[in-house]
Parts: C-alpha cells; sequence; structure tokens
C-alpha cells in the first residue's frame, strides 16, 4: 500500500474522468436516438473527433485509476475517484466563457469537503488477498441481475426516466470494473504473468463495453446533470460496499470516527446534489 501514489492518481483519474465525460456527452447528444444500446452508436461516435478526444481522457483515468487501486484500497480511492464533477463543471464554465455561480462554488466545496471528512478517519488499510470467484459470486449475481432488469426498462421510456436508468446501469457496471480492477492490478503484483491466467483481467473487456455502451447511451439520451450525479454517487458507494464484501476493507472502527465518516459522506453527496441544479450541467 502507498497512499503517496494512490491519492495523487485518483485524484488526476477524477480530473480526466470529469473532462472527458464532458467532451463525451456533448459529442453523444448528437448522435440518434436510435443507436441507444446498440454497439453501432460507439461505432457512430468514434467517427467524432471531440468524442475521441473525450474517449482519450476517460481511458487516461482508468489508467491512472489502475494505479491508484493497486496502491491504496477500494474505500480510500473511489471516493476520491468520484470528485470527478468537481472538475467538470469548472470546465464547462470556462468553455462557455461563463462565471461559475455561488451555489456551483458551495457545490464543489460541499463534495470536496465531504470527500475530505470521510478520508480523514479511515483506518490504515491492511495487506489482503486477492479474493476467489466464489467470492465474487454474490456481487456479480446481483449487478449482473440489476442491469438485465434495469436496461430494458430504460430502453422503453424517454426523457430523464430513461437517462436516470441507464446512468444507474452504468454506474452499478463502472462499481464492479473499479473493483475487478484493482483485483486484476493485484494479481500482477502477487502472480507476475501467471494473472493472464484468471479471470479478472478477461472480464475486465466485457463490464468495460458493457459499461461504456451504457454511459453513452445516458449521456445521449439526456443532460450531464441527471448521468454524472447518479454515476457520481453511485459508483464509489457501490465500490466500496464491493470493497468491504469481496476484499475485507474497513470503514472507521469507532461510533464517534463512523459518524464522521458518515456525514462526510451526506455532505459529499449533497454537494453533488447541489452541482446537479447548476444551469450549466442542465444546458
Amino acid at each position: 500500500m502507498n497512499t503517496a501514489v494512490a491519492v495523487p492518481a485518483a485524484l488526476l483519474s477524477a480530473l480526466s474522468f470529469g473532462v472527458g465525460s464532458v467532451l463525451q456527452q456533448q459529442a453523444a447528444s448528437e448522435a440518434p436516438t436510435t443507436d441507444s444500446l446498440r454497439p453501432r452508436l460507439l461505432l457512430e461516435l468514434a467517427r467524432r473527433p471531440k468524442w475521441l478526444t473525450g474517449m482519450g481522457l476517460v481511458v487516461s483515468s482508468y489508467a491512472l485509476l489502475g494505479l491508484a487501486l493497486a496502491s491504496g484500497p477500494l474505500v480510500l480511492v473511489q471516493p476520491l475517484a468520484a470528485t470527478d464533477l468537481v472538475f467538470a463543471l469548472p470546465f464547462l464554465a470556462w468553455r462557455r466563457g461563463v462565471p461559475l455561480t455561488r451555489p456551483e462554488v458551495a457545490g464543489i466545496m460541499c463534495t470536496a469537503g465531504g470527500v475530505a471528512m470521510f478520508l480523514t478517519v479511515l483506518p490504515a488499510p491492511s495487506h489482503g488477498t486477492v479474493p476467489d470467484l466464489v467470492d465474487w459470486v454474490p456481487v456479480l449475481a446481483a449487478i449482473g441481475g440489476a442491469v438485465m432488469l434495469l436496461a430494458p426498462v430504460g430502453l422503453r421510456r424517454r426523457g430523464r426516466t430513461r437517462t436516470a436508468l441507464f446512468a444507474v446501469c452504468a454506474a452499478l457496471l463502472f462499481a464492479l470494473l473499479d473493483s475487478l480492477t484493482k483485483s486484476t492490478a493485484d494479481r500482477f503484483q502477487t502472480e507476475g504473468a501467471a494473472a493472464l491466467l484468471a479471470w479478472e483481467p478477461y472480464s475486465l473487456i466485457v463490464v468495460g463495453v458493457l459499461g461504456l455502451t451504457l454511459s453513452q447511451s445516458a449521456y445521449q439520451a439526456g443532460s450531464l446533470a441527471i448521468s454524472l450525479p447518479i454515476i457520481d454517487t453511485l459508483e464509489p458507494i457501490g465500490a466500496v460496499l464491493i470493497g468491504i464484501a469481496v476484499f475485507g476493507e474497513r470503514l472507521a472502527q469507532t461510533p464517534s470516527a463512523l459518524a464522521v465518516q458518515m456525514l462526510g459522506a451526506a455532505v459529499a453527496v449533497a454537494g453533488i446534489l447541489l452541482l446537479d441544479r447548476s444551469p450549466l450541467a442542465r444546458a
């Protein structure tokens, strides 16, 4: 464990993902709605320079996230990586040549401050073992079942409901992707090239493509004001829960410290919801 690497890598990952998401959403919103949840949506977007630039930043964000997860636990890395909206909104303001409003600044401060509170009382990470496949079965069943239920419902809806359901599915898959990334990184650290014989590296491809398709479908269906806050809140919560359930990671151990963590989490979520009301994000 090396928090001196994990923390800056997670923050740089959030920066790359926030800016990349803005560029991707702007390009995806121009694509035909009939392409939702279809591979040809990605083929259509791949011809758009703005989307490719955003995709490059998103890929960079996942590389940085992998470095962070190889150096620290999910309960440390994911709250930091979830601050991408803190970077996305100022980028939107800069692109549109407008200043941030007081509520937007307050949202940024709440999000950053809440994450800081959550991490302040986090116990020192311990060196865990790479989980076996049997440890993953309940998580894989729960997330797979939720996506198979919600995605078809979203396809039959329009507007905010469609965007929200696709974003929920994408967030769940991204939480799983983050957790599988950590498991893969841990395997390469402990087993070397023999990690290529494990199932995790190949599951990353499947989960990554599904998550990418659903996130682009959410961006295409509606505003970042709906999709990005959902992803920003559900992805880290899901990843932290997977870290506790599968990797044996820990939250604060005393009632007072746990109360501080829960308050920090609530403040961070309130900040994200405040940013959700920004006219910049809703435009």
